[in-house]
C-alpha cells in the first residue's frame, strides 16, 4: 500500500508546530512582531507579518498578507475583518486595503490578546484562536497559526528554512502523527489514540496504556449507564427527575454550568443534553442520583461496568469528573482516571450499542425547554470539520484539556465511527489543534491506509472484524486478554 504522507514536508511542519507546545520563553506578555518570507508554489516570496504570542516561535501569521500571497491561485480567499470578528471566503479574490506585505512600522510589542474571536469560513462559524489588531491604515488584521490556516484551506505547508514558509496549493494537507511524535509535538500531551471504533483497529497511539485524569469525559460512562437503564426499562428518557439539594449546590458552585433549583423537575432527555453538550456537572449528578438512588451507588456501578468492559486502568469517584475530596482531616484530592486505550474501548462499545448518542453529541446547540435555556456544545471540531459527530470535552487543572472526538467514514459498504482521543493538553487552544490534526489523520488513514510503524510490512493492515457485533466482541476479548 502506498505511503500516504510526504514525510519531509510533514517533518518540517512538525518543527513549526512543536514550538506551540514546547515554550522557550516564560513571559505571558510576550508578543514580538516579526516577519516571514512566504512563497506559494513557484511564485515570488512575499513578506508576511508575524506575531510570536507568549513564547518564541509560537508564530501567528497575518491573514491579509497571506491573502495577497495566494491571490491568483486556486486557494485565494477574500477577507472581512472587524474588531472582534473575521470572515474568510475561499475562491474569492482579495482586495488590498493598504499595508499588506510590508514590514512592521514599529518593533514595540503590541498590546493584544489571543482569543477565540468570531470567525467564519464561507459563512459558517468555525472555532479557531486568533489575534485581531488595528493597523496604522485604520483597517484590522487577523493573525492565525499556519497549521490552522492550512487545515482550513486544505493545502500543504512546509518550513524550508527559518522564518520562511512554502505553500503548495496543489497538494492536500496531510498529517503524520509518528513524525510529529518524533519531533516532540506530543510532549505537551498526556496521551492520544486514533482508531476505528467499528472495527477496533488502532491507527496511532501515544502513551495510550497509561492512566490519566479524564475530567468531564467521565460523562460518557454516566451516559452509558443512563442509556442502559433506559434500554432495560428501569427508566425512560421522558421521566421527570426531581433536582436534589446536592445538585442545586453543585449548580451554584464555581463549577456550576446550568442553574438548577432543588425540587424542580427536568426530563432525563434534557439532563443528557445538559451533561453532554455544555458539560453540566449538575445534570450528570441528577442522572446518577435518579438511575442508582445516590451518587455513591452510581459510582459503584461505574466501576463495576468498567471491569465488565475490560477497562483495566479506569477508576471513578464521581459521575461528572470534577476533583473529589475525601473527608480526612487532610483531604486527598481524587480524580477519575482512565487510559486512552480504555477510553477507546468504552467509546467503541457505546457507539456500537447506543449509536443514538451521536444524535445528541452532534448538535451544536439545543434548547432545554423545562429550564427555558439554550445550551451550546463545547466541542470545537463540530464547527471545524465536516463529519464530526461528537463526543465530549473535559477540563480540570490536573487533567488538562481533554477531548474525545467521533467522526464518520464511509467505505462504500457501511459507515464507520472513527475516534480520536486526546488527554491532557496544556489548554483548550492546543486541545482543539491536536484533535483537529488527528481527526484529519483519522480520515486520511481510513481512506488511504496507515503507514507501517510496527515492522509488519509496508502498509500492512491486520485482519479486521466484518460487522459491528464482531467488532464489539473483538474489542472486549482484547480487553479481557490484557
Amino acid at each position: 500500500m502506498k505511503t500516504i504522507l510526504k514525510k519531509a514536508g510533514i517533518l518540517i511542519l512538525a518543527a513549526a508546530l512543536i514550538c506551540s507546545v514546547l515554550p522557550m520563553r516564560a513571559d505571558a506578555s510576550y508578543e514580538l512582531p516579526g516577519s516571514w518570507q512566504v512563497q506559494a508554489d513557484n511564485g515570488p516570496a512575499w513578506t508576511v507579518k508575524t506575531l510570536d504570542y507568549s513564547y518564541d516561535h509560537n508564530t501567528y501569521l497575518s491573514l491579509r498578507d497571506i491573502a495577497m500571497v495566494l491571490n491568483g491561485t486556486d486557494k485565494s480567499f477574500s477577507l472581512s475583518i472587524k474588531k472582534n470578528s473575521a470572515a474568510l471566503d475561499t475562491g474569492m479574490a482579495y482586495t488590498p486595503v493598504g499595508g499588506e506585505n510590508l514590514p512592521w512600522e514599529s518593533s514595540e510589542n503590541p498590546d493584544i490578546a489571543l482569543r477565540r474571536n468570531e470567525f467564519k469560513v464561507n459563512g459558517e462559524t468555525v472555532y479557531y484562536y486568533t489575534i485581531i489588531m488595528r493597523l496604522p491604515s485604520g483597517y484590522y488584521d487577523c493573525f492565525m497559526m499556519a497549521a490552522d490556516l492550512a487545515m482550513i484551506l486544505n493545502v500543504d505547508i512546509t518550513v524550508p528554512a527559518a522564518a520562511s514558509l512554502q505553500i503548495n496549493t496543489e497538494a492536500a494537507f496531510t498529517v503524520s502523527p509518528a513524525m510529529l511524535e518524533a519531533a516532540g509535538y506530543f510532549y505537551g500531551v498526556n496521551s492520544v489514540l486514533v482508531g476505528d471504533a467499528s472495527t477496533g483497529e488502532v491507527y496511532y497511539q501515544y502513551q495510550s496504556d497509561l492512566d490519566y485524569p479524564i475530567a468531564s469525559t467521565t460523562k460518557l460512562m454516566t451516559c452509558l449507564l443512563t442509556m442502559e437503564a433506559a434500554s432495560t426499562g428501569q427508566i425512560t428518557l421522558e421521566d421527570q427527575v426531581t433536582v436534589s439539594a446536592g445538585a442545586q449546590a453543585l449548580a451554584a458552585s464555581d463549577d456550576g454550568v446550568i442553574p438548577l433549583e432543588a425540587g424542580g423537575q427536568v426530563p432525563v432527555r434534557e439532563l443528557l443534553l445538559g451533561a453532554l453538550l455544555p458539560s453540566s456537572n449538575e445534570c450528570a449528578l441528577c442522572l446518577a442520583e435518579y438511575v442508582a438512588g445516590s451518587e455513591e451507588a452510581f459510582v459503584e456501578r461505574m466501576n463495576q461496568r468498567a471491569l465488565e468492559l475490560g477497562l483495566s486502568r479506569a477508576v471513578f469517584f464521581n459521575s461528572h469528573g470534577l476533583p473529589a475530596y475525601t473527608s480526612d482531616p487532610v483531604p486527598a484530592k481524587l480524580q477519575n482516571r482512565m487510559s486512552a486505550e480504555d477510553m477507546f474501548r468504552l467509546v467503541s462499545y457505546l457507539l456500537q450499542v447506543y449509536p443514538q448518542i451521536t444524535d445528541i453529541t452532534s448538535q451544536k446547540s439545543a434548547v432545554l425547554a423545562s429550564l427555558g435555556r439554550e445550551v451550546r456544545n463545547t466541542n470545537p471540531l463540530l464547527f471545524n470539520l465536516q463529519g464530526v459527530t461528537g463526543l465530549k470535552t473535559g477540563t480540570t487543572n490536573k487533567a488538562g484539556a481533554c477531548l474525545v472526538t467521533s467522526l464518520t467514514g464511509d467505505d462504500g459498504v457501511m459507515e464507520h465511527d472513527l475516534v480520536v482521543i486526546v488527554l491532557g493538553t496544556e489548554d483548550s487552544i492546543e486541545r482543539g489543534r491536536v484533535s483537529g490534526l488527528l481527526a484529519r489523520y483519522a480520515l486520511q488513514a481510513f481512506y488511504t491506509g496507515v503507514e507501517d510503524t510496527e515492522g509488519e510490512g509496508s502498509g500492512a493492515l491486520k485482519k479486521l472484524p466484518v460487522n459491528a457485533e464482531a467488532a464489539v466482541d473483538c474489542i472486549l476479548q482484547k480487553a479481557r486478554g490484557r
